[in-house]
């Protein structure tokens, strides 16, 4: 399975207090998504404000995407919603 992330600009979803941003899998647009909790508990954001969580979303894009790599891998490429206790499991905690 090839994973890339396209260079679309992130969402961010009121809503749902989340950042959706897309992957390619296999060429394949999926939509994933990262929680404001994990945004505030591991890159820093300060509220889950979307001025506060989009510069944390940029900032850890690299790690963001690593794991999300690995969790589309995991589960044969479905969309992915990335909570702040993913990151601990994957050992990346902040620096």
């Amino acid at each position: 399975m090839h994973i890339t992330f396209s260079e679309e600009r992130p969402v961010f979803d009121g809503d749902d207090l989340a950042i959706h941003f897309t992957a390619l899998v296999d060429g394949e647009a999926v939509v994933c998504s990262i929680s404001a909790e994990a945004l505030e508990d591991h890159f820093g954001a300060a509220s889950a404000r979307e001025e506060d969580l989009m510069p944390a979303f940029e900032s850890g894009s690299a790690r963001i995407r690593a794991v999300c790599a690995e969790a589309l891998d995991d589960n044969g490429g479905q969309p992915v919603v990335l909570r702040s206790g993913l990151f601990r499991v994957a050992g990346l905690e902040p620096e």
